[in-house]
């Protein structure tokens, strides 16, 4: 037993722990097949959100790699500048899908999640150039001012990501699979968060000016390429040319693999039985598609559940490292040195909880799962308000499984319900108001913890219980809502009584 917890403790156990939950995944993905869909077609489905859904989680390494560097540069970074830094770049993600989500409506998912990949891995460069004057004190401006447009600019891109992925989906993937793809989509989050913290933390410990023991070949490597010659400071700035290389390597293959629509791959026309059934012919404008979100009663309380979901997850996220390391957690110090892994095993966790629940017990309506997973965040943000600064292990699982009931959340509203009752002409619109209240959250519960936190950390744990409430009361509301193609499809095809069996 000291073995195995000596091996998944080490780099190689934490990535071969990851790689065996990718393998899960896609063997669920094939075992998943209610539709009875042929096997090149499945094969051929793999083959587009395989390598899309991988650019996806290296786009959330180039965007928590912030959180990461925060705590690599000490004080050149404080909480409220971090705080402030976060805020701008996710109002600048919210506010951008106003534009963003009909443009990739227009243009396709390929080439949105081509811009998404190229812009951030620019924008990612920008950040490094910046932190290295910043390091080595060449930085002749605020931190805090400079920090925050680069990232502004960045989450601009990063905003095309979400959109894309699910424009591509919502063609591929009818609504009753659309629950088990929302799980892939948590899954893909997860992913991400886990190569931001943990594939970022290793980055920061390799790249060090004095690093200790003795040095693999990677570690070398790391060295040779971003140490700096005659100065002693730690080349912190690796962790945003690193994932900028990665998106790039992801973006070719996106390139050479993706098609849009199952038509493109040479298979016949495919109807998700979404809110776009027999509407495909229709065009809509801009103003048509804006309108069609923000008009619509249902897509609204999606839309504000998900920004509970965003308060949640990243509040969780962006915050528990600065926690850990301003107030010491003893006999907890493994939520600390496996942050990102964790967010990966729970935040899986949490998807694949809340598609099933969905599409297995509910005919595909995501308000009752997502009732449930908010109700988990009120129960573990209560426990972890009154286990604060007395139970390190107990505020350490709370935590996790707040993300994964966010990741759930995130999940079912912005990668499955915004597509169901947006349907395919306007997707990347309806998810992409979804997602962007997410990050209006987050924008939120940046700027009010980076003041918080710096006041009384007591309050951070307090600051999610109103929002559990309202999370519990909108998912609840929209309780019973299908779109009404989904449910003639559910009356006419899976509830077409078998006729029976005569005997003479």
């Amino acid at each position: 037993m000291p073995n195995i917890l000596s091996f998944l403790n080490s780099p190689a156990g934490s990535l071969t722990l990851v790689a065996l939950c990718l393998g899960a995944i896609i063997w669920l993905y094939f075992y998943n097949n209610p539709l009875r869909h042929g096997r090149w077609f499945m094969l051929r489905r793999f083959i587009n959100w395989f390598p899309l859904g991988m650019t996806y989680a290296f786009l959330y390494m180039g965007r928590y790699n912030l959180a990461v560097s925060k705590n690599a540069m000490g004080t050149l970074m404080s909480n409220q500048d971090f705080g402030w830094i976060f805020a701008a770049g996710t109002w600048t993600y919210a506010f951008s899908f106003l534009v963003n989500g009909p443009l990739v409506d227009k243009i396709g998912g390929k080439r949105g999640i081509l811009i998404a990949a190229i812009g951030s891995s620019l924008a990612n460069i920008l950040m490094g150039v910046l932190t290295y004057l910043a390091v080595t004190g060449q930085l002749k401006v605020k931190l805090v001012v400079a920090f925050s447009i680069i990232y502004s600019v960045n989450m601009y891109f990063q905003s095309y990501g979400a959109v894309s992925i699910i424009k591509v989906k919502s063609h591929w993937f009818h609504v009753r699979e659309r629950g088990v793809f929302g799980a892939i989509f948590g899954t893909l989050i997860s992913f991400g968060v886990y190569f931001a913290f943990d594939w970022g933390q290793a980055i920061v410990k390799m790249t060090k000016a004095n690093p200790a023991g003795e040095l693999g070949w990677f570690h070398g490597l790391l060295q040779k390429t971003f140490a700096v010659s005659g100065q002693s400071v730690d080349a912190t700035w690796a962790i945003f040319f690193i994932p900028a290389v990665i998106m790039i390597f992801w973006a070719v293959l996106d390139w050479w693999l993706i098609k849009d629509t199952p038509e493109e791959a040479g298979f016949a026309y495919f109807d998700t039985h979404d809110a776009s059934s027999g509407q495909m012919h229709v065009n809509f404008t801009t103003l048509e598609l804006l309108k069609k979100v923000l008009t619509s009663p249902v897509m609204l309380l999606i839309a504000c559940v998900e920004l509970t979901s965003g308060v949640f997850r990243n509040g969780i996220v962006q915050w528990y490292l600065t926690f850990a390391k301003q107030v010491k957690q003893p006999g907890a110090e493994f939520f600390a040195e496996h942050w990102g892994l964790l967010l990966c095993l729970f935040g899986i966790a949490g998807g694949f909880a809340g598609g099933l629940i969905s599409d297995k017990l509910y005919n595909s309506r995501r308000g009752p799962p997502a009732a449930l997973l908010c109700g988990v965040v009120l129960v573990m943000a209560v426990l972890m308000a009154a286990c604060l600064f007395t139970q390190p292990l107990v505020v350490g699982f709370a935590a996790v499984l707040i993300v994964a009931a966010a990741i759930g959340i995130t999940s079912l509203m912005s990668g499955t319900a915004a597509t169901d009752f947006g349907g395919r002409k306007a997707t990347a619109t309806c998810s992409g108001i979804v997602d962007g209240f997410a990050y209006l959250g987050s924008g939120v519960q940046s700027a009010c913890l980076g003041y918080i936190t710096t006041w009384n950390w007591q309050w951070w744990p307090l600051f999610f219980i109103p929002f559990a409430l309202m999370g519990v009361w909108l998912a609840v509301k929209i309780w019973h809502d299908l779109p009404a193609a989904t449910q003639k499809y559910i009356d006419e095809v899976e509830k077409k009584p078998v006729p029976e069996l005569a005997f003479d």
